[in-house]
């Protein structure tokens, strides 16, 4: 039944506006607080009670608020390295409370209609579990070794977990190719947009951030999250027959690759080797392919702009400086030469706590993920962590050689080639506990899971359809030796005969 309400497709605008300002009102005369409160409260409560009545609402909002949102704090760190690791474990967005919200409504439409389920059993359900416990177990380690403060690591590790249940929210509710579509349109709408506030930044000489990054930006990850888009453009790309989406793709991935250039962040730049190795292993366009590298190649060194030029020639022709380290021969400039520092210390440090390690936060600050969870995690979380990684890529995988439909492949080609970029890109990085990247990954893992699930329910809907069709057609004696089967006759024997 439909009323002004609600709709065929969940609810309508009034009903929206309708709980906007009951809440509103509710949260100014109940509450009795200042008004940016109570217009943040009747916000949130409608968007609890959007997301209840309508999921699929709600995640759109989370999609566009990815890349979209401010930056606050919930307190400092003390300062130094530590420091900084605790101010960016506490650090929130805008899309962290907007996942809580929906995160809490989707919890509690799970409890109330049973029937719906609550995690839908995946192949990446024990992998992301082994992985969540081991960061649980060793950051409560450490806090009860008094190596972790109990603010930055309960946050850290919150934000952790927070990646996983954007997964669990979407796998849960994709069920059918319209969704997939859109959701994949939304998640290319929202890059378009920050790709290009972030141009619009190049006149100023600085290096290109994401939008509200706040008073320091973080290039980097602006950058990581270019080149997971840029992959996703590329399968698409790859697999699709239509020359109107060729373009369409190829004119978006040219937008997303301007902020890349001037992001200036040399690991983003390092992880479009692999990416493009991975599509030309597993694209059936090879000789496109290899054509396109060897014009980069010979071209593109020659057209690339003097700001990236002079990046990329500073690695390794800085003027000779203190902390300076030489790789066979040639010297490195000192920030690559601190990082791989660090990666060394880091080690030597590892030793003291080879299997719990010293729990998340536990540990300085050091951007170079691997290294990153081997100190915090310990063994346990390290093995944990390269078994999830390596189940996401043998996933993507299957998908891949599993679907036949050219949205499904190009969107689980995108993902491998993504999910090796990304895996470059956290050399230097700590990429996979980057909000702005995790929950846009995490979403297109949840797509690229539940796909050929998805076009096995397409497949046995439109058989059913087809075998209605032919039954239709059929005469009632005919249809009297499809329930006999009168001597062995089938109904593709009868279909033959119809044709």
């Amino acid at each position: 039944m439909t009323s002004i309400f609600n709709n065929k497709n969940g609810f309508s605008p009034i009903f929206v506006i309708f709980v906007l300002l009951i809440t509103l009102l509710s949260a100014s005369l109940i509450i009795h607080v200042p008004g940016s409160i109570a217009l943040g409260t009747g916000i949130a409560i409608s968007i609890f009670i959007v997301s209840f009545v309508n999921i699929n609402e709600a995640l759109y909002i989370l999609i566009f608020s990815m890349l979209l949102s401010p930056e606050f704090g919930v307190g400092g760190g003390e300062g130094g390295e530590g420091g900084m690791e605790a101010r960016r474990a506490v650090a929130l967005r805008l899309e962290d409370l907007l996942l809580v919200i929906i995160g809490f409504s989707w919890f509690a439409r799970m409890a109330i209609y049973k029937e719906l389920g609550f995690f839908l059993k995946t192949p990446l359900n024990r992998y992301i579990r082994n992985y969540a416990i081991a960061c649980i177990v060793t950051t409560a380690w450490g806090m009860m070794a008094g190596r972790v403060s109990f603010k930055s690591g309960f946050f850290f590790v919150l934000k952790y977990i927070e990646y996983f249940i954007v997964y669990f929210m979407a796998v849960n509710n994709l069920y059918e190719r319209k969704q997939i579509k859109n959701y994949t349109i939304a998640m290319m709408v929202t890059c378009i947009i920050a790709s290009l506030i972030g141009i619009a930044q190049i006149p100023t000489g600085a290096r290109v951030s994401a939008p509200f990054e706040g008073k320091a930006g973080e290039p980097n990850t602006f950058g990581g999250y270019l080149v997971l888009m840029i992959s996703m453009m590329a399968g698409l790309y790859l697999t699709t027959e239509s020359n109107k989406y060729k373009t369409a793709y190829l004119l978006i991935s040219i937008l997303f690759t301007i902020p890349l250039m001037f992001t200036l962040s040399r690991s983003s730049w390092i992880a479009i080797l692999p990416m493009y190795l991975v599509l030309i292993i597993f694209s059936k366009k090879k000789k496109l392919l290899i054509a396109g590298l060897v014009l980069m190649i010979t071209v593109v060194p020659f057209a690339l702009p003097s700001a990236v030029k002079q990046r990329v020639l500073i690695t390794t022709q800085q003027q000779i400086q203190k902390g300076q380290k030489k790789i066979g021969g040639i010297r490195i400039d000192t920030s690559a030469s601190a990082r791989m520092e660090s990666w060394q210390e880091s080690v030597k440090d590892w030793a003291e706590h080879p299997i719990l390690g010293y729990g998340v936060t536990g540990y300085k600050f050091m951007d170079a993920q691997y290294f990153k969870v081997l100190v915090d995690t310990g063994l346990l979380g390290f093995v944990a962590f390269i078994m999830l990684l390596i189940a996401l890529l043998k996933q993507g995988i299957h998908t891949y050689h599993t679907v036949n439909n050219s949205l499904y492949k190009g969107l689980s080609l995108g993902f491998i080639a993504g999910t090796v970029a990304i895996m470059t890109h956290s050399l230097g990085s700590n990429t996979f506990i980057i909000v702005r990247i995790m929950e846009p990954y995490w979403f297109f893992a949840a797509m690229v899971i539940i796909l050929p699930t998805l076009e096995a329910e397409e497949k046995q809907v439109v058989h059913k359809i087809e075998e209605k069709h032919i039954t239709e057609l059929l005469s009632e004696e005919e249809e009297s030796k499809i329930k006999t089967v009168d001597k062995g006759e089938t109904l593709a024997d009868l279909i033959k005969t119809k044709t």
